[in-house]
């Protein structure tokens, strides 16, 4: 599996894109074998289900751990892409005793079962053994999100370091501002409502009244209530339970019971994207505090999946850099997020103190771009790399024919640079794909405030509006 790179990140050689380790995998696995069929079907708390068929080398000898590792993050990405608390696997007995290996609460992915079952689906995550040709069928459901502009509304987006929000009469912004904060290790749950809350005081101020309430935060949000959330990771587990899991409700009675309705961020990133252009088949990815993500699918619809890609892995090499609180290597939030600048400013020889929080580290790179300093340039062009390559390797699990990037580390001329690395590799690496994925960069505006904008499209009105 060591197929040499044609755009290595220069700031990171060592990079292992998950898209080229798993095609030499299936190359080997089709010159060096016979074929396997192996079936890995998910279910959610919906009772919908997503099935993923591939093929895999008789789990045996030298095979099984090239099939361990395949499979362990194959089901690891379509897990936080899909969703899902029961997967059955059909193909091979002892590939399913490994994954259950795997997955259980002392196994290396403790933290995946433990996400998947109880907290998002409030139920024990199983892994099953299935028949190959006696496999659950698909189910897959779509629902339209958001578009709806007429009257007054707010938009909010609530981010690891600033919260963003919108003030829209009829479509039109008349208002929008970002302010910052820290929520992330406070654990005073007041402080996230007034936070919020104060957000929403301030756009409201800008509009003869409030007709709905729409807004995205990252996490893992049902019908409004709060399931998970690295926003609120910082609250005791019976805080969170008592005001933290249902605090839009509390939200939404404090204004009116006005329509009020919260999604992931990255649904909310992929809506703004299908609005901005025009278009379907979208997917979302926004670079910020973590990586969101979101899809539109080509009906224009979304699907009841979690497209938490920043728990998706995308690097393969074994020494890949650590997400502090899944514990696992080699993820999207490493990569695609102020924590992914962080980490490779010293790489850069950039001197800064390690203990400046990461919006100012972020802020300086900016700044340095701007002044034409090259280290700042290698920074972005490493990131533009990865993209590239994590573009290609989503492209396997989405049918998506737009990419749209968002997020404060696109700001500023460094953007531009990241989606130029991201087009030449695809272009020079994936030749089949360039052509038909188009990775689009925002307006600043749009960048910073477009998914504020997307959020505040998402309830529905109940009532007959007069003109403001």
């Amino acid at each position: 599996m060591d197929k040499p790179l044609r755009h290595p990140p220069v700031l990171d050689p060592g990079f292992l894109p998950a898209v080229i380790w798993n095609r030499s995998y299936r190359e080997r696995l089709h010159r060096d074998s016979t074929p396997r069929p192996l079936s890995l079907a998910i279910e959610r708390g919906d009772g919908t289900v997503s099935v993923f068929n591939t093929e895999v080398f008789p789990h045996e000898g030298g095979y099984a751990q090239l099939n361990r590792k395949y499979v362990e993050r194959l089901l690891k990405f379509l897990l936080w892409q899909r969703g899902g608390f029961r997967v059955t696997i059909g193909g091979d007995s002892a590939i399913t005793s490994m994954v259950k290996s795997i997955y259980n609460p002392a196994g290396e992915r403790a933290f995946d079962y433990a996400f998947m079952g109880e907290k998002v689906y409030g139920r024990q995550m199983e892994v099953c053994e299935g028949q190959i040709d006696a496999m659950p069928e698909a189910n897959e459901t779509a629902v339209p999100l958001g578009r709806n502009l007429d009257g007054c509304r707010i938009g909010f987006d609530l981010g690891g370091s600033d919260r963003k929000c919108a003030a829209l009469i009829d479509g039109q912004v008349v208002f929008s501002e970002e302010v910052p904060w820290n929520p992330y290790f406070e654990s005073n749950p007041q402080y996230h409502y007034d936070g919020i809350n104060d957000t929403l005081k301030r756009a409201a101020a800008k509009l003869p009244r409030i007709d709905a309430i729409g807004g995205s935060a990252a996490g893992v949000y049902v019908n409004n209530e709060v399931r998970v959330a690295s926003l609120f990771r910082g609250v005791a587990k019976e805080d969170f339970e008592n005001r933290i899991r249902r605090i839009f409700f509390e939200l939404a009675r404090e204004w009116g019971g006005v329509p009020f309705e919260v999604v992931n961020d990255g649904e909310v990133t992929a809506l703004a994207g299908s609005m901005s252009l025009q278009a379907t088949g979208v997917l979302g990815i926004s670079l910020g505090t973590s990586q969101a993500g979101g899809y539109v699918d080509p009906d224009g619809s979304i699907r009841p999946w979690l497209n938490e890609l920043a728990f998706a892995p995308i690097d393969y090499r074994l020494d890949a850099p650590v997400d502090e609180w899944s514990g696992d290597i080699g993820c999207g939030a490493q990569y695609f997020s102020q924590q992914g600048v962080g980490r490779l400013i010293p790489s850069a020889g950039i001197c800064i103190a390690r203990d400046m929080p990461l919006p100012e580290q972020l802020s300086v790179v900016q700044q340095m771009m701007a002044n034409g300093d090259l280290r700042s340039r290698w920074i972005c062009e490493t990131i533009g790399a990865y993209l590239g390559y994590a573009i290609a390797h989503y492209a396997e699990f989405y049918d998506v024919q737009h990419v749209l990037i968002l997020g404060r580390v696109t700001s500023g001329e460094g953007g531009q640079v990241i989606v130029e690395k991201a087009r030449k590799v695809l272009e020079d690496e994936f030749p089949e794909l360039s052509g038909s994925i188009r990775i689009h960069l925002p307006s600043e505006k749009d960048k910073r405030h477009g998914q504020a904008v997307a959020a505040a499209s998402l309830p529905k009105l109940n009532r007959v509006l007069t003109k403001v």
